[in-house]
């Protein structure tokens, strides 16, 4: 049995204690959270569980192999980080950390320890995107574009943008679909409510290959939006969260170009774009609770000595695009490149 303490009993913490409750294998031993109330409710549910106010029993106690980080993006980096120190296995929220730095000395720590660190990318665990890497890899051919909109009315956070908040779903989503990374983003954006930050943003993403990413995300909507496009040459695909069936629709659609007899010899451009229109496909999903498919993942790493899908890299790669992009934020959609962080004119 593997034991595990959380950290973290507000908006997701809950869902983790759950589903920890419940996996074969897993010992939930102990619950941190700053707010009594919040210890008194889980106590009820959970009586055999322990709980503190104080993470540091969690750090002391031996029986504990692995902690599991629901807080503040803030405080991620310092309690992963002493977690590791002592030796604990690490599953944290995302994003992973609050700077790149952070995420890369995460990621040295765990190696040099040989821990397992895995970031909650909870989406990539989902059937529909499981689904969807297949489709990508197996028929939609070269990938022309990867199109995203996450948009609904708040919540609207105090210490991060909604690019930490709502982008970075889809910045997993399309990391862990792509076998192509990104080489630098620009980004524009804006807050309507003073002093606090951007509820509105729109990211470009640049890729080595004609590929191209665009995410849209948005505090201030009227309705609640979650839609990805990905376009192939062979094929498309339309992926609706929000659909309670059919989330994942795979359209044989596309262009073809063709030469025109009489001006065989001439230039790219005197070509002519033929359309192709087949059927629509709606797979069937495995519609297994992201959350569960995840721990239950983190913990056969741990007994296995594995790495998980969303392991630390994976997190640090998603925190380099969002720093990268704050960047660009503040210089009005300046391109920033990833791999040197180097601005451009």
């Amino acid at each position: 049995m593997i034991g595990i303490g959380v950290v973290g009993y507000g908006y997701w913490g809950p869902n983790i204690v759950r589903n920890l409750s419940e996996i074969p294998g897993a010992h939930l031993l102990w619950v941190c959270d700053l707010r009594t109330e919040r210890l008194a409710g889980m106590r009820a549910r959970y009586p055999s569980v322990e709980i503190t106010e104080n993470f540091e029993d969690l750090l002391r106690d031996p029986r504990v192999d692995a902690i599991a980080i629901a807080t503040p993006v803030s405080t991620h980096f310092t309690m992963a980080l002493r977690a590791l120190q002592a030796g604990k296995h690490v599953f944290v929220e995302k994003p992973i950390a609050s700077t790149a730095r952070q995420a890369e000395r995460l990621v040295e720590e765990a190696d040099r320890r040989g821990l397992v660190l895995a970031v909650d990318h909870t989406f990539i665990h989902t059937g529909a995107v499981r689904k969807m890497r297949e489709i990508v890899n197996a028929s939609v051919g070269e990938v022309y574009y990867y199109d995203s909109v996450r948009i609904n009315l708040g919540l609207f956070q105090h210490d991060v943008s909604v690019i930490w908040d709502l982008a970075v779903h889809d910045l997993a989503i399309m990391d862990y679909l792509l076998a192509e990374r990104p080489v630098a983003v620009s980004a524009t954006g804006m807050s309507h409510v003073p002093g606090e930050p951007e509820n509105i943003a729109y990211l470009t993403l640049h890729f080595p290959s004609s590929l191209i990413a665009h995410v849209h995300v948005n505090w201030l909507a009227p309705v609640k939006v979650r839609r990805t496009l990905i376009g192939g040459s062979k094929q498309m695909i339309v992926y609706d969260d929000l659909e309670t069936s059919e989330k994942v629709k795979v359209y044989d659609k596309g262009i073809t170009l063709n030469d025109h007899p009489a001006k065989r010899g001439e230039k790219v451009h005197q070509m002519l774009v033929g359309y192709r229109t087949g059927d629509m496909l709606a797979p069937q999903l495995d519609m297994t609770e992201a959350l569960r498919r995840e721990l239950e993942e983190f913990a056969t790493c741990i007994e296995k000595g594995t790495t998980p899908v969303a392991d630390g890299e994976a997190g640090l790669r998603v925190v380099r695009i969002l720093e990268a992009a704050t960047r660009s934020l503040t210089q009005r959609g300046a391109v920033v490149e990833l791999e040197r962080e180097k601005v451009l004119a």
